[in-house]
């Protein structure tokens, strides 16, 4: 099985590489770009075995150790 875990940074938070992104983007003429998150991506390969179980150690690495639960959102899925 492979957890694929996407974090970024909460819509209401200040994110200062995101809106570089943005200006890059404007600046370099592409036109109507919206507001840019930046955030991590991460594969993690697990064993084989119970789906549950896998979700539930992963949702509670994400939240313990991959993201700041305060200023991060996180999402996954387990294949």
């Amino acid at each position: 099985m492979k957890a694929k875990i996407i974090i970024t940074p909460k819509k209401a938070v200040l994110d200062p590489q995101g809106k570089t992104v943005q200006n890059a983007l404007t600046h370099m003429g592409y036109t109507g770009i919206g507001p840019v998150h930046v955030g991590k991506y991460l594969e993690i390969e697990l064993p084989d075995g119970d789906q549950a179980s896998a979700r539930k150690q992963i949702d509670d690495a994400c939240h313990k150790v991959l993201s700041n639960p305060v200023i991060e959102d996180y999402s996954f899925e387990i294949e």
